[in-house]
């Protein structure tokens, strides 16, 4: 059985650490993640879909993400029964979050090279100077090939 989810998206709260009566760290959240289909002339839908998140990850979620951050999580879907107040039978589906990453840069405007959960991972920058230019192989001549004869080993 396959049960694997990866989802990239923004937090439409801030998250809320909370404990269980074990000492247990959790929190749960929402993340919009825009649909990839658009109809022409409709604008982009979204899916907003609750995430769980335990212990060091739940710390490290409620610690380095808010409302509005761009954040990546894999994990797997479950389901749960439950009773609403007016005595209805209900199912709810959640991802609960095997790793959490960074998505986007600290104002969430762009990309991050990686992160994970153990930390902050800083945005590596890179040069504003102007690229080399490719070398130029038209100045070689026909003299720099060998010819390889088919009925000998390979020489490596």
């Amino acid at each position: 059985m396959l049960n694997v989810v990866a989802l990239m998206g923004r937090l439409v709260a801030d998250p809320e650490l909370r404990q269980t009566p074990q000492g247990v760290s959790v929190t749960t959240f929402t993340i919009a993640v825009d649909r990839s289909f658009v109809r022409q002339g409709e604008q982009r839908q979204a899916d907003f879909i609750d995430i769980v998140c335990w212990r060091s990850s739940a710390e490290f979620v409620c610690k380095y993400f808010s409302k509005g951050s761009l954040i990546a999580v894999n994990g797997s879907i479950q389901t749960r029964s439950y009773q609403d107040r007016n005595g209805n039978n209900r199912k709810a589906f959640e991802i609960v979050a095997d790793n959490v990453h960074f998505a986007g840069g600290k104002n969430g405007s762009g990309p991050v090279g990686g992160g994970n959960n153990s930390g902050y991972a800083p945005r590596q920058e890179f040069s504003s100077a102007a690229p080399q230019a490719a070398p130029s192989y038209s100045a070689g001549s026909n003299d720099d090939f060998a010819v390889i004869d088919d009925g000998e080993d390979l020489p490596f």
